[in-house]
């Protein structure tokens, strides 16, 4: 699934913030306690030194034999189990206020007293639970996390909004630029520096394809012209020729075949022109077009062929298939359309063209083969053995159709007839 640039950032960015944070936390916590620990541990010191002098001022605090309201006890011990320095660990008491073990911090050392003997003392004082730490550390770290993850997806939100205008007028103007069709718009100049120079390479990139485009519009055009004419002097000669009293029928059958492949040639260049205009948005202009009269208009038109092939059309109206369309393209597409259907359809067959509101379906009878699906709007794929076709009607009728978007030609095999459904919209196809 694509998403848009601050979303893939801020995705990637939520990750790694989780990541940060929870390294962050861990050092933190470790830190918290060392903090706890030290500043207890200077004040058990302080204790220390405060309870010895006391001892020495009286002697009866030497027998504190358990931890009392000043949390200290004085113990003697043996001339072998004497330390000089001092010990600091952590241990677990019992409380009957909490009804639960406490965790408390003890300082242990050895000293002699007034009257000689080895004692030791220790001093206890209570400490933060580490569990409820965690706890309480782990709740406000969440609280932290969510509350930065939403303002980072609002700050990052409406800066990146406000940083990629740019981008997006430049992308839109992508989107409508069109190949020959000058654009009004004023030359755009951007603070960031990296959209300017996006934006110059773009001015130039268009410039470039719009020189080439009519470079190759132009050549397109004038070789089409420059060989119409010698094809038809060619073709008019032959003609001349063909009506000469003295001529052979073997000679007169060579020269009908050579007319008839240059009469393809021509209807070759003609359409390989068409499809250049209509790859190159030369039929660009658009206007209300209705399909159901132009489709009567054109088997009017064709009366003639259609009675030569001996072909029965009908037309069903179900509905009015309008459009904004230009309205060549609309000749040149239909007319396609119904010259492919009563060109290779069978003798004695039948055309039904159906029009919906967002369907034309162009039906005829067939000798039972289908085509195949995959190729047949390819260029000059052709299905059979007739040499006067070039293979490209149904591949300007894909072209046509390209050039609008919602716009679609697809064919069916259906009950022994070829079908082709011309649809818009995306309209469903039946």
């Amino acid at each position: 699934m694509k998403v848009s640039l601050k979303y893939y950032t801020i995705k990637y960015m939520i990750v790694i913030l989780l990541l940060i944070i929870a390294v962050w936390a861990a050092l933190f916590y470790a830190y918290i306690l060392d903090e706890v620990y030290d500043n207890v541990d200077d004040g058990l010191k302080d204790r220390k030194i405060q309870i010895i002098k006391a001892v020495y001022h009286d002697p009866k605090l030497l027998g504190s034999k358990d931890f009392g309201f000043n949390e200290f006890k004085i113990k003697p011990i043996s001339e072998s189990e004497y330390k000089d320095k001092s010990r600091f660990y952590n241990k677990m008491f019992y409380m009957e206020y909490d009804d639960k073990d406490q965790p408390y911090r003890v300082l242990e050392t050895d000293f002699i007293d007034q009257f000689g003997k080895r004692q030791r003392l220790e001093i206890r004082t209570s400490t933060v639970e580490q569990d409820e730490l965690v706890y309480d550390l782990t709740t406000a770290l969440i609280v932290l996390y969510i509350l930065l993850v939403i303002s980072i997806v609002a700050v990052n939100g409406y800066l990146l909004n406000k940083a990629m205008r740019p981008f997006y007028a430049i992308l839109d103007r992508l989107k409508k630029y069109q190949f020959g069709i000058s654009s009004s718009q004023e030359a755009q100049r951007y603070a960031i520096k990296e959209f300017e120079e996006l934006n110059v390479e773009i001015e130039e990139m268009i410039d470039r394809n719009e020189l080439v485009f009519h470079q190759q519009k132009q050549f397109i055009e004038n070789a089409s012209h420059e060989l119409q004419t010698p094809l038809a002097i060619v073709i008019n000669k032959i003609d001349l020729v063909i009506q000469n009293d003295d001529l052979d029928r073997k000679h007169m059958n060579f020269l009908s075949e050579v007319k008839g492949d240059l009469r393809r040639m021509a209807g070759l260049n003609k359409s390989l022109l068409m499809l250049s205009k209509i790859e190159n948005s030369q039929f660009n202009k658009t206007e209300k077009v209705d399909f159901n009269e132009m489709i009567s208009e054109l088997v009017k038109s064709y009366e003639d062929f259609i009675e030569f092939k001996k072909v029965h059309v009908s037309i069903a109206e179900k509905g009015f298939f309008g459009a904004d369309f230009n309205p060549d393209l609309a000749g040149i597409l239909l007319s396609n359309l119904l010259k492919n259907a009563v060109k290779y359809n069978i003798e004695e067959g039948v055309v039904n063209i159906i029009i919906k509101d967002n369907e034309l379906i162009f039906k005829n009878s067939s000798n039972g083969i289908p085509l195949d699906e995959a190729q047949i709007f390819n260029r000059f794929y052709k299905q059979g053995s007739d040499h006067s076709s070039t293979g490209l009607g149904l591949s300007i009728i894909s072209t046509i159709t390209k050039q609008y978007p919602g716009w679609d030609i697809v064919y069916k095999f259906e009950e022994k007839m070829h079908c082709f459904i011309l649809s818009k919209n995306n309209a469903g196809l039946s």
